[in-house]
């Protein structure tokens, strides 16, 4: 399994990628692992600010369906066509093609709760 250093993780299995005022945030391939193959994506908080650990949507695989929780305090401003499309990009690209939402960050510099790759990793036993 991919583990980016560049990105920051939650215990929730998102990640996020932070560039200045915005953020891009996705689920990571363990996530993508556990669920399945991914064949439905549900957001529909665009537009909305959210704080932290709120859900922003669902992701609907073949077994399960899991709620997304957002890693900090933001408005979320794009949903990734690409993946109401074909969901299955989540599942083939978690950290490229398969990222779900673009946010504006409403503290660019919080990153509170956030782990690091090794932190992530030691969580998940990998």
């Amino acid at each position: 399994m991919k583990y980016p250093e560049h990105l920051l993780y939650t215990k929730d299995h998102e990640w996020i990628h932070f560039h200045g005022e915005q953020a891009v945030i996705g689920i990571t391939d363990f996530a993508q692992k556990e669920l399945g193959d991914i064949v439905y994506l549900d957001i529909t908080t665009l537009n909305e600010s959210l704080e932290r650990e709120q859900i922003f949507g669902t992701v609907e695989a073949v077994k399960t369906v899991s709620d997304l929780y957002i890693p900090v305090g933001a408005t979320v401003i794009e949903v990734n066509a690409k993946v109401n499309e074909q969901p299955e990009l989540v599942n083939k690209d978690p950290y490229g093609d398969g990222w779900i939402i673009r946010v504006a960050l409403k503290d660019p510099d919080d990153r509170t709760g956030l782990l690091t790759v090794d932190e992530y990793k030691k969580q998940i036993g990998a």
